[in-house]
């Protein structure tokens, strides 16, 4: 995908004419630029004016699906194809910088005034951190809260959503009892790792021990994550349905079929485009519940951020691009065309971001935002925690039977980890 019309190209080829053919190629550079997901439609005007600022450079846009990405980045990799830039999800980190297929950009940012560290939720910028140094930087911010309908909780009794996990959970069978008892209180897709991992990260889990080594899910503080999960199931409170047998959210969410629902930013423009109208003022969202004593709500870091391939060409004009998307106007020009939240602070100041009702949550949420285990194998455990959390919703396993798999599981996955960091740890160099 190329933001160039036809009549530029033929001025630029007039303008050649014009001079002779005498036109210095030397100075012009074809800067390739990988984007993720259907946003990238909707903001070629942000490169073509970082074209006009910068004559010189040219950008090349490839536009790939969330779907086909990661593979596409990695057979790249392999085939040393990779783009100049390429957005990257935040849990690939890990894998790309172990593959050494990310420059370090610590050097970078040391050296810039554009992007400042201090101003980027501290959750956010250390997903992009690995081994002590920086690979990528936040484009665009991701969190979970909870999205829930007004109405069903001030007829169960609670004009305000619960800020705790007993407040909660006492939220939730009042919505049952007193309002939905043929329905539900919460939706929580059990083919979806997030609900539980949030909860893990809630209790103060350390889910990897060793530098990553073993595994760490049979820890009191997961225990205690897992226990409130399954809770939630055998008290009837959530159904135990995969995100499959949902055919419509926003279809159910409105007919109150469920009345809370932890999902994240994306979701506040489908709900304003598919929720009924007579519902629009019927919804909100706030954050994630907190356990009892625990002094705020913590959820995980997610998004994408902005990387230089080590095998670039261009890594001088590759990172001004970065620079460029990451200054605080454009971040808040990228909210406005397509909803993506900024990583800075000084962006929800200068756009007013969180004057909009539905999105203060998520400002809320992510000054407690932590990154996910930071190992290239995380992806492969997500699957582990699913099966973990499916076997004691489905009766097919107790609490500790459950972790105590999880564990061995995960270990598994994670025997190769050990293997290298064993090997490295012998090396004289």
């Amino acid at each position: 995908m190329r933001f160039h019309t036809a009549k530029t190209v033929a001025v630029c080829l007039l303008g050649m004419v014009a001079a002779g053919c005498t036109s210095d190629k030397s100075a012009r550079i074809t800067l390739h630029f990988w984007a993720i997901g259907t946003e990238v439609e909707k903001i070629g005007e942000l490169f073509a004016d970082f074209e006009r600022q910068n004559p010189g450079v040219r950008v090349e846009v490839q536009q790939l699906a969330w779907s086909a990405a990661h593979e596409k980045l990695l057979t790249a990799f392999v085939g040393d194809a990779l783009p100049d830039v390429f957005q990257i999800g935040n849990t690939w980190i890990p894998e790309f910088a172990t593959l050494r297929a990310l420059e370090p950009l610590d050097q970078w940012v040391q050296k810039s005034s554009a992007v400042v560290p201090a101003d980027y939720f501290a959750g956010l910028w250390e997903t992009n951190r690995m081994s002590d140094r920086l690979y990528g930087v936040p484009w665009y911010a991701d969190t979970r809260v909870l999205f829930y309908r007004k109405s069903m909780l001030a007829n169960a009794g609670w004009p305000q959503p619960p800020r705790t996990w007993s407040e909660w959970l006492a939220a939730m069978r009042d919505i049952k009892r007193k309002v939905n008892p043929h329905g539900y209180a919460i939706l929580m897709p059990t083919n979806e790792w997030e609900h539980l991992t949030i909860l893990g990260l809630q209790t103060g889990t350390a889910m990897l021990r060793d530098d990553g080594r073993y595994a760490n899910f049979n820890s009191p503080e997961f225990r205690r994550a897992l226990e409130f999960y399954a809770t939630i199931f055998a008290e009837q409170l959530a159904p135990p349905v995969r995100n499959t047998e949902i055919s419509n959210y926003w279809e159910e969410f409105a007919r109150g079929y469920f009345a809370m629902y932890i999902t994240g930013p994306w979701n506040i423009g489908e709900f304003r485009r598919l929720m009924p109208a007579d519902k629009q003022d019927d919804w909100a969202t706030a954050p994630i519940p907190r356990p009892d004593g625990a002094a705020f709500s913590i959820s995980q870091a997610g998004g994408s951020g902005l990387a230089i391939a080590r095998s670039s060409r261009h890594k001088d004009a590759a990172w001004r691009f970065i620079e460029y998307l990451s200054r605080p106007e454009q971040l808040v020009r990228l909210y406005k065309l397509t909803g993506n939240l900024p990583p800075r602070e000084s962006a929800w100041k200068l756009g007013q971001i969180e004057s909009d009702p539905p999105v203060r949550a998520f400002h809320e949420q992510l000054q407690h935002a932590v990154p996910l285990p930071r190992v290239p194998e995380w992806d492969k455990m997500t699957t582990k925690i699913i099966e973990a959390g499916q076997a004691v919703v489905a009766h097919r396993s107790t609490i500790d039977a459950a972790l105590a798999e999880l564990n061995r599981a995960v270990n598994d996955i994670l025997e190769k980890r050990r293997w290298v960091l064993a090997q490295h740890a012998q090396s004289p160099n």
